[in-house]
């Protein structure tokens, strides 16, 4: 069995809650195992057989079923992780700045040639990989750090219309995913 990560996006918001026991159960009786939730906000290791997206239909599916309403999944391989979190580029952020690090994941490739206009030193696109944007936010005297980076990605999702799935973490998460 391979280990796959699947990453839920837009639970815990309003009345789409779910709890993690509750979704490690329904995950396991649907026949995934070795399944661990990592932080509340739908982010799962699981172990299964097949390819990618009968995995991702598969886990969409048991979850409607469960919860009573849809949820996109946003999967990768153990492989796909691993060489994300090798190859991540926040090496390249000072390392005294009071930022944070968050990555916008894709379940389709990006268009070819992607550019998103930055904000440099408040919301900066650090790369641009075939399905992962790399993000850091910059803390505001208001205290936040990812207030501006809905406007950086207006653009981009005008671009991408509506079919679009994606979902973002912060990147604490991404490196708890395999441990």
């Amino acid at each position: 069995m391979a280990i796959w990560l699947a990453f839920l996006r837009g639970i815990n918001l309003g009345k789409r809650q779910v709890k993690m026991a509750e979704l490690r159960t329904c995950l396991e009786a649907a026949g995934f195992v070795a399944v661990k939730t990592v932080v509340a906000s739908g982010n799962v290791r699981l172990e299964a057989e097949g390819g990618a997206d009968a995995i991702k239909g598969k886990l969409e599916t048991a979850i409607e079923a469960q919860f009573g309403f849809k949820v996109g999944v946003v999967l990768r391989s153990q492989a796909e992780l691993k060489a994300m979190l090798d190859k991540h580029p926040f090496d390249t952020l000072d390392p005294k700045a009071d930022v944070t690090r968050h990555v916008l994941m894709f379940d389709q490739p990006l268009p070819a040639g992607l550019r998103i206009e930055d904000r440099p030193g408040h919301t900066e696109i650090l790369r641009i990989d075939p399905r992962d944007i790399y993000i850091a936010g910059y803390r505001q005297p208001n205290g936040r750090y990812t207030e501006g980076v809905e406007e950086v990605l207006k653009p981009l999702y005008a671009q991408l219309g509506k079919g679009a799935l994606d979902t973002m973490r912060n990147w604490n998460t991404i490196e708890k995913m395999l441990a």
